[in-house]
């Protein structure tokens, strides 16, 4: 016991100061929310279009639905007018749905989370996860956020066990015809107010699974969802910062 004593106090404080202080570093590689040049795209060329596993990308003009998006760049490495660049701004939550298209003339400024969620969670949200024929990418990323070097309960944000002891559902995976049932069923037993949140392509859209006919196009399809978290997977600090926004402990862009 005095060994382990010992060594916690040799290793100090480890929580992150983020959002108080500067967000932590990203891997080099990291893929965030692209940034599009429709003026380059010319005329007749599709070929980030046709590469796109998903269907994300969309022209006249070029737009790209992150919901749908796996951020695997091969729109970017295949287009010769580098009209595509994914950047490392893990700022991508959303509240409205149409809002995770880039490039749209009609996204709203911000991410237009509902003020209601401010009012009833902000100082504290309780949440029961569903895996909902995930790979367990996303699933992996959000528990990383119950490590120390997150701690995500400092916020006053906890997963439980019963939905009907939580304020939400976060769910995760393309929500195969075999988990329909236990999805809604477990939306209906959260009182309310309550909140749905979708975290990863998966969730959001069907992911790689998009139009298949063992999956439902994601979550959104069953239950009304009040957060977009795109990625595949998201990572911890996008997942977290959208739960922040979420509950007004971020505001603005």
């Amino acid at each position: 016991m005095l060994d382990i004593l010992w060594a916690r106090l040799q290793q100090k404080h480890r929580t992150m100061k983020f959002p108080d202080g500067p967000a932590p570093a990203l891997p080099d590689r990291y893929q965030g929310r692209p940034v599009l040049f429709p003026e380059r795209c010319g005329p007749e060329c599709d070929r980030c279009v046709e590469i796109c596993p998903t269907g994300a990308l969309l022209r006249a003009p070029l737009r790209i639905d992150l919901g749908k998006c796996l951020f695997c760049s091969s729109c970017a490495a295949a287009c010769p007018a580098q009209a595509i660049r994914f950047e490392n701004d893990y700022r991508m939550a959303e509240s409205v749905r149409e809002n995770l298209v880039v490039g749209s003339p009609t996204r709203g400024a911000g991410p237009g989370i509902d003020a209601r969620a401010h009012r009833f969670f902000r100082k504290s949200l309780k949440l029961r996860q569903v895996s909902a024929g995930g790979c367990n990418a996303c699933e992996a990323d959000t528990n990383v956020l119950g490590t120390v070097g997150w701690d995500l309960g400092r916020f006053g944000i906890q997963f439980v066990a019963s939905p009907r002891h939580a304020d939400g559902l976060l769910i995760t995976g393309p929500v195969p015809e075999n988990m329909r049932l236990a999805l809604l069923k477990t939306y209906r037993a959260i009182p309310e107010p309550k909140l749905v949140i979708l975290v990863g392509a998966c969730a959001i859209s069907g992911g790689p699974f998009i139009d298949h006919e063992e999956v439902h196009n994601g979550a959104g399809t069953l239950v009304p969802v009040d957060l977009h978290i795109p990625g595949c997977p998201p990572s911890p600090l996008a997942i977290l910062d959208g739960l922040l926004r979420l509950t007004g402990r971020i505001t603005g862009e």
